[in-house]
C-alpha cells in the first residue's frame, strides 16, 4: 500500500497550478493507444512529490457558545464519530458522520449495486455465494439467478475486545435470506457472507463482547420445521421451532445452534463472556397475530455458553444440515437455556455499559424489564427462580422498543406509540422495584421525536466506554418534517444532545428506506486504509492466480489471452487511459476483463463500464476487479471509466469489437489505421450533388482512390 497522502482534489489543484496536468495530457494523448500511459503515471507521481499533503481537515469543535454540544461540522472539519447505519431492504450498509449526520459512503452487502458492480463482478459474486447452502445453490440455478438479488440488512455491530470496539469488523444480518455478513473495517468492504441453515428470518444479531468476539450470535425469528425439508408442514405448535445460532467471528463458520421455543426477536451478549440473551415472542407458537399475542407473558431466553461448549464436546447434539444442534427447548428443561417470563412480546434487548444489567423492552407493555446478570449463575444452578433475576420493571410509556445508555447511570428508551424518547435513571428504577413503589421519579425527562421511533443509539453506548454525548433516534415516519417528495417518503433520523442534564433535539436528517439500526463508534477506534494494499489481494486472489497461469503481471498488464472460446483481457487503468485501447472477440465468446488501478494517489478511483452489456464496476486505487460475460452482440461497444478521474476523463475509453464467427480480426493495424469513411446514406457511390464539385477535385483521381484501395485490402484480410 502506498504511503502517499496526496488526495485527488489536492492533486488536481496542484497539477493545474504547476502545469503538470497539461504536461500529462499532452503525453497521454499521443501514447494512450500504444501503452503510453506510463507518462501519465509519471505526471501523477511528479505532482505527488512536488506537493506533499497538507495537515488535513480539523476535528469539529465539540462545544457551542450556548452550552451543550456543537453539532455543526464546517467545511474542512471532520466528525468525531462514525455511524454504521443499516440499509434495511436496500441490502446495504451506510456510513454517516456524527454529529453532522452526513452520509459518507454506502457499502454494498446483500444488494446488487450498479455503481460499484457489487453482485456483478467476479470478486463480489464469489463473496455473495461462497457461504450458501447447497439447497440455495440449487434454487439459484433453477431460477437462473447468479446470486440473491436482495437482502434485508439489520443490526450492524462491531467486533469487540475486552468490552469495547476494536475496529476490526462489522457484522450484520439479512432477515430476508437468512444470512450474516462481515465487513472489513480497514477497507470498508464485505469480505464474508454465511447462510444460516435450519433457521428462518435471521433477525437479532450481537457479537460476543468478552474476552473478544469469538462468537457472533444470530436469532432465528420465525418458527419452522427442523429440518425444513417438506416432511413436516402442519401443526406449528408441535412441529415448528426457532433456532439460535453462534458463528465463529474469525472464520464466519457456524459453531453451533440451539433449538428453542417461540420466535426469537432481538439479542445481546454480556460483558463477562458467560451468557447471551434473546427476547422471545409468540411463545404460543401461533400462526396469526391473535394466536401469537394471546399469552400475558413471553420470555427472555438465556444461553449458557460454557454449558453449550461442554455439550458440544460431549456429543450432546444432533447434526442437522451439517450443523451441530443442541436441544434448548422449554419443555426439555435444558441445561443450556433458561426461560425468564417477561410481559407479552418483548422486543429490544440491551446490555448496560457497567456490565450488570440487561434491559428487555416491553413493546406491548409500558415497561422495561431489568435483569441482573450477576444472578444468572444461581439461576442456572437451580438456587433461585427465573423471575428472581428481575430487579426492576419501570413503567415508561407506550411502546418501549429499544434502550441506550450514557455511561452515567441513565438509560434512554424509545416509545414507539407515544413518539417519545424517555430518559430514566437505572438505580432509581431498581430502588422503586425493591420498595414496590408506585412513584415514577426514575423518569428524568421525555421529549417528542418525529415519529414512531424504533432503534436508538448513543455514542459508544454499547461498550464499556459509553461517553454520553450524542443519541440518534431512528424514526419510522417523517411526514411534515421535510419537503414532500410524493407517496414514498424518507425516514427521519434525529440527533439529540445528551451531554447535559436535559436532552436537546438539535437536528433532523432524512434517510432512504429502510434504516433499521445504528451504531456510533468513536473515530479514534478506526483507521481505514487510504488505498488498497497490493500485498493483501484477498479480494482479487483468483485474478492473481489466473494471471500467473497466463504469464501476466497484473500491475503491467496489456494482454489479450485467447483460450478456445474463452478470452481473458488484462489491462491497467491510469488516468486518462486503459492500457488496452481495443480488443476483438467473436460472438459467443466468454470474455473476462481484468482491470488493475495502478494509481497511487488516495481517492483516485477508476471504473469500467461496458456499454449495452449491463456491466459496470469500480476499481479503487491499487485494486484489481474483474467481470465475466458472454459477447452475444455483434458490433462495436465502447468501455469507459465512469469515475471522473482526469481532465481527459471523457477520453478514457476503449472498444470491444465483436465479430461474427469466422470473420477475420482487424488486428492492431486495422484497429488504429485511418480509412475512407463508408457513406451509409449512399452506399453505391457519391450523391448526385457531388457532380457539381469543383473541377480541381477531379484532377487527381489516382490519389483519391488510394484510401479506398487500402480499406478494401484491409477488409479482404
Amino acid at each position: 500500500m502506498s504511503d502517499n497522502k496526496l488526495s485527488r482534489r489536492k492533486f488536481l489543484g496542484t497539477a493545474a497550478a504547476s502545469g503538470v496536468g497539461l504536461m500529462g495530457l499532452a503525453a497521454c494523448s499521443g501514447g494512450a493507444q500504444n501503452g503510453g500511459n506510463t507518462t501519465a503515471s509519471a505526471a501523477h507521481a511528479g505532482a505527488s512529490n512536488a506537493a506533499p499533503a497538507a495537515s488535513g481537515a480539523t476535528v469539529a469543535a465539540t462545544t457551542n457558545a450556548e452550552g451543550g454540544l456543537n453539532y455543526h461540522v464546517g467545511p474542512g472539519e471532520l466528525d468525531q464519530y462514525y455511524g454504521f447505519l443499516s440499509g434495511g431492504q436496500s441490502g446495504e450498509m451506510r456510513i454517516i458522520g456524527v454529529p453532522s449526520m452526513r452520509e459518507l459512503i454506502r457499502i454494498p452487502v446483500f444488494n446488487m449495486d450498479s455503481a460499484t458492480g457489487w453482485g456483478r463482478t467476479n470478486e463480489s459474486r464469489k463473496i455473495l455465494n461462497a457461504g450458501l447452502t447447497e439447497g440455495t445453490r440449487e434454487f439459484l440455478k433453477k431460477s437462473n439467478l447468479p446470486c440473491y438479488p436482495n437482502g434485508d440488512l439489520h443490526h450492524p455491530h462491531m467486533s469487540f475486545t475486552d468490552g469495547t470496539y476494536d475496529g476490526r469488523y462489522v457484522y450484520a444480518n439479512d432477515k430476508a435470506n437468512n444470512r450474516v455478513c462481515r465487513i472489513r473495517c480497514d477497507v470498508m468492504k464485505t469480505d464474508k457472507i454465511t447462510e444460516i441453515p435450519n433457521a428462518s428470518g435471521i433477525h437479532g444479531l450481537r457479537p460476543q463482547r468478552y474476552p473478544k468476539t469469538g462468537y457472533v450470535f444470530a436469532n432465528g425469528e420465525h418458527i419452522v420445521p427442523v429440518p425444513n425439508n417438506g416432511t413436516m408442514l402442519d401443526d406449528p405448535a408441535k412441529n415448528y421451532w426457532a433456532v439460535y445460532t453462534a458463528l465463529n467471528g474469525e472464520t464466519m463458520e457456524i459453531a453451533w445452534q440451539v433449538m428453542v421455543d417461540g420466535n426469537l426477536d432481538n439479542g445481546d451478549a454480556d460483558y463477562q463472556g458467560k451468557y447471551s440473551f434473546a427476547t422471545c415472542y409468540n411463545s404460543e407458537k401461533g400462526g396469526t397475530v391473535t394466536e401469537a399475542s394471546a399469552n400475558e407473558q413471553d420470555w427472555c431466553v438465556v444461553f449458557d455458553l460454557k454449558a453449550i461448549e461442554a455439550g458440544i464436546e460431549a456429543g450432546d447434539f444432533k447434526e442437522i444440515n451439517g450443523v451441530k444442534v443442541l436441544d434448548g427447548r422449554f419443555q426439555a428443561k435444558s441445561k443450556y437455556t433458561r426461560y425468564i417470563p417477561v410481559p407479552n412480546s418483548p422486543h429490544g434487548c440491551n446490555a448496560s455499559p457497567d456490565g450488570n444489567y440487561i434491559m428487555l423492552n416491553g413493546k406491548l407493555s409500558p415497561t422495561v424489564t431489568v435483569l441482573d446478570v450477576r444472578k444468572l449463575d444461581d439461576l442456572f444452578a437451580g438456587k433461585i427462580k427465573e423471575r428472581d433475576v428481575v430487579v426492576a420493571e419501570p413503567k415508561l410509556g407506550l411502546g418501549p422498543l429499544h434502550t441506550a445508555f450514557d455511561g452515567r447511570g441513565n438509560a434512554y428508551t424509545t416509545l414507539f406509540i407515544d413518539s417519545q424518547m424517555v430518559k430514566w435513571n437505572i438505580d432509581k428504577a431498581i430502588a422503586a422495584y425493591a420498595e414496590k413503589s408506585e412513584k415514577d421519579d426514575y423518569i428524568v425527562q421525555k421529549i417528542d421525536v418525529h415519529y414512531q421511533p424504533g432503534h436508538n443509539h448513543t455514542t459508544m453506548g454499547e461498550t464499556k466506554e459509553a461517553d454520553g454525548k450524542w443519541l440518534v433516534s431512528l424514526n419510522k415516519f417523517s411526514k411534515d418534517r421535510f419537503l414532500n417528495v410524493g407517496p414514498l417518503k424518507a425516514e427521519c433520523d434525529q440527533l439529540i444532545d445528551i451531554s447535559g442534564d436535559e436532552m436537546k433535539l438539535v437536528h433532523d436528517n432524512p434517510t432512504f428506506a429502510e434504516p433499521h439500526d445504528l451504531m456510533l463508534v468513536a473515530a479514534s477506534k478506526l483507521n481505514p486504509n487510504k488505498t488498497w494494499d497490493r500485498k493483501d489481494p484477498w479480494m482479487w486472489e483468483d485474478a492473481v492466480e489466473q494471471a500467473k497461469k497466463d504469464g501476466v503481471e497484473l500491475e503491467k498488464a496489456k494482454n489479450v489471452i485467447r483460450d478456445g472460446n474463452k478470452v481473458r483481457v488484462y489491462m491497467t487503468a491510469i488516468a486518462p487511459a486503459f492500457s488496452v485501447p481495443a480488443f476483438e472477440v467473436y460472438e459467443g465468446d466468454e470474455v473476462t476483463v481484468y482491470v488493475t488501478n495502478m494509481e497511487t494517489i488516495e481517492d483516485l478511483t477508476h471504473g469500467f463500464t461496458l456499454e449495452e452489456h449491463g456491466i459496470a464496476m469500480e476499481i479503487s486505487a491499487q485494486a484489481t476487479a474483474s467481470v465475466t460475460f458472454t459477447a452475444n452482440r455483434v458490433g462495436v461497444y465502447w468501455y469507459y471509466c465512469q469515475w471522473f478521474c482526469h481532465a481527459l476523463h471523457m477520453e478514457m475509453s476503449g472498444r470491444m469489437i465483436v465479430h461474427k464467427k469466422g470473420e477475420a480480426f482487424l488486428g492492431e493495424e486495422g484497429l488504429s489505421k485511418n480509412s475512407t469513411p463508408v457513406n451509409i446514406f449512399h452506399p453505391e457511390g457519391a450523391p448526385a450533388a457531388a457532380a457539381s464539385a469543383p473541377a480541381a477535385s477531379a484532377s487527381k483521381p489516382a490519389d483519391a482512390s488510394k484510401p479506398a484501395e487500402a480499406s478494401a485490402a484491409s477488409a479482404a484480410k
